[in-house]
């Protein structure tokens, strides 16, 4: 049978002859698109345009995912407070599970509705991001969703980076739906932050990853709190791999840490902190309490997180394992890796503001011209000073240490698959300046 011939093709263009001539698309309304997601079960809703300013270093991905998108629908759904707060993991971790399937359930339904009035959506994963093709460049999912709800009004980000909505606070989770329409209006960031400031989330941190002074130590968060998550998946791969046998391995892994990750393989991979989101106190519906009596909710909520007796995972010579010493004595430190190998020298240059070290680089104040050569060609300058980096294209200023490298090269030396001086021979390393400053630069980012 010819296609032209075919039943439902026919009925196609039977049906296609009779209908009125197409029109522009009018566009959604804005408080029908709301309705909608609360409908569908979230617990507060917001829309953003893709043309918005505060999605430009996101817009290139979502677009090349969904090429059609025109809005963003946001969704916040919450969490229970009291199993989060809970010091037994078994407990919180039942609770994120549970909420971020409740996410994605309500972003299908949503994306459902949509359909069955033939626009087009998306529903990008809540969490637990899936785009494992673009691992090595250090980006695995469709869509940010913290700053498209805090472009969407529904709350902003606080000194722990967790989204902090007005009213439920931190306890929530995030979704985004991806319309192909234009919505008749969009909603805006909110005037104020929730977040109080009160630092609870700092004093709760096992890892020392939240500063006072507002630094983010994203190595140290990603080492313990997703130790059993992707890359430190992989690095007890390694460590199951690298054994000579099975005491050599309860030699390097205890029988609680195996289990552990059998749970989590089994059930779904377990946080082993979110201290930070346990302890705050913002939002309408959970201040209350705190501003009653803050004695009592740092004795109730705070204490027993900070006195729970716990394997804190750290990387060797990292900012985490000196605060975990000096801050939590019930609490032991087990040195891993964090498997944070960067597979391309783009996402080496990215990831050095995010994995910096500032406590292992005291005095430490040098500016390294980076050239690399190869595959992948690329000049770079990277300072150091005052406990900071600041990492810029091209090269700038005076050089202390002048590195020029094979692209490929400098990667396998990152993966400890390279040796240093091996490199230096076959000149696929070349170093202009002292070599002591190498050393200086590679203690600022244990991996």
């Amino acid at each position: 049978m010819k296609l032209a011939e075919h039943p439902m093709v026919k009925a196609f263009y039977e049906k296609a002859a009779l209908a009125p001539a197409p029109v522009a698309p009018a566009p959604l309304d804005a408080d029908w698109l709301r309705q909608l997601g609360r409908d569908a079960g979230a617990d507060d809703v917001g829309l953003v345009e893709i043309g918005r300013p505060a999605l430009d270093d996101q817009r290139e991905d979502i677009l090349r995912f969904f090429p059609p998108t025109r809005t963003l629908l946001s969704v916040v759904c919450r969490m229970n407070r009291e199993p989060i707060r809970s010091p037994a993991r078994s407990v919180a971790n039942l609770e994120f599970h549970q909420a971020g399937d409740h996410v994605n359930e309500v972003a299908q339904e949503i994306v459902a509705t949509l359909e069955r009035q033939s626009i087009r959506a998306v529903n990008p994963a809540m969490g637990f991001p899936m785009e494992m093709e673009r691992f090595n460049l250090g980006k695995t999912w469709v869509v940010s969703h913290k700053p498209v709800a805090v472009a969407a009004g529904l709350g902003h980000m606080g000194i722990h980076r967790n989204v902090i909505h007005p009213r439920f606070g931190n306890f929530i989770l995030l979704g985004t739906v991806l319309v192909d329409a234009e919505a008749t209006g969009y909603d805006q960031p909110l005037a104020y932050n929730p977040c109080l400031e009160c630092k609870l989330c700092v004093a709760a941190c096992p890892t020392g990853a939240i500063s006072p002074e507002g630094h983010f130590d994203f190595a140290a968060c990603y080492t313990h709190n997703y130790r059993e998550f992707m890359s430190g998946f992989t690095d007890w791969v390694e460590q199951v791999a690298d054994s000579k046998n099975a005491l050599d391995y309860r030699q390097k892994v205890a029988d609680a840490e195996s289990a552990s990750m059998w749970q989590s393989l089994a059930f779904g991979a377990n946080y082993k902190a979110a201290y930070c989101l346990a302890v705050c106190p913002a939002g309408e519906e959970v201040i209350g309490p705190y501003l009653v009596d803050k004695a009592t909710h740092v004795q109730a909520i705070v204490r027993p997180l900070q006195e729970k007796e716990e394997a804190v995972y750290v990387v060797a010579g990292s900012d985490a394992e000196t605060h975990v010493a000096r801050r939590f004595p019930r609490k032991k430190t087990k040195r891993v890796g964090n498997g944070l190998r960067p597979r391309s020298i783009q996402f080496f240059l990215s990831s050095l503001p995010r994995v910096f070290q500032p406590g292992q680089s005291g005095g430490l104040d040098a500016t390294y011209h980076f050239t690399f050569t190869g595959a992948e060609e690329r000049k770079a300058t990277v300072t150091i000073r005052d406990k900071t980096v600041q990492v810029s294209e091209g090269h700038v200023g005076t050089a202390a240490l002048r590195v020029s490298a094979d692209s490929q090269w400098w990667l396998g030396f990152l993966a400890k698959e390279r040796n240093l001086l091996w490199g230096l021979v076959r000149r696929k390393l070349r170093l202009k300046g002292s070599p002591r400053l190498l050393l200086a630069f590679g203690k600022c980012f244990p991996s």
